[in-house]
C-alpha cells in the first residue's frame, strides 16, 4: 500500500518498449531485465501482465484532478448560503 506523501517513479514509453521487446523476443527473464536497467522486478512483471491482458501500459491513465476541489473564494455568496 502507497505511504502518504509518497512519490512513484514514472518511466518512458521508449523503455517500457525495449523492456518488453526483450523479454517477448528474445526471452530475458524478468530478474536480468530489472538488474539491468534498475527497475523492480515487481515492475516489470506487472507491465507483462498488463501486456498479456491487452492492456495499455504505455499511456499514463492516472487522473490528476484527483482529492478535494479547490475552493473558489470570488464566487461564493455568504448571504444566500446561510440563509
Amino acid at each position: 500500500m502507497a505511504k502518504k506523501g509518497q512519490k512513484f517513479k514514472r518511466y518512458s514509453k521508449e523503455i517500457k518498449t525495449e523492456i518488453l521487446k526483450k523479454y517477448f523476443e528474445e526471452y530475458i527473464s524478468s530478474r536480468v531485465l530489472s538488474e539491468a536497467y534498475k527497475i523492480p522486478q515487481n515492475t516489470i512483471e506487472n507491465w507483462i501482465y498488463k501486456t498479456q491482458k491487452g492492456k495499455d501500459i504505455l499511456t499514463d491513465h492516472r487522473q490528476h484532478n484527483s482529492g478535494r476541489p479547490k475552493k473558489d473564494e470570488n464566487n461564493i455568496d455568504y448571504k444566500e448560503r446561510y440563509e
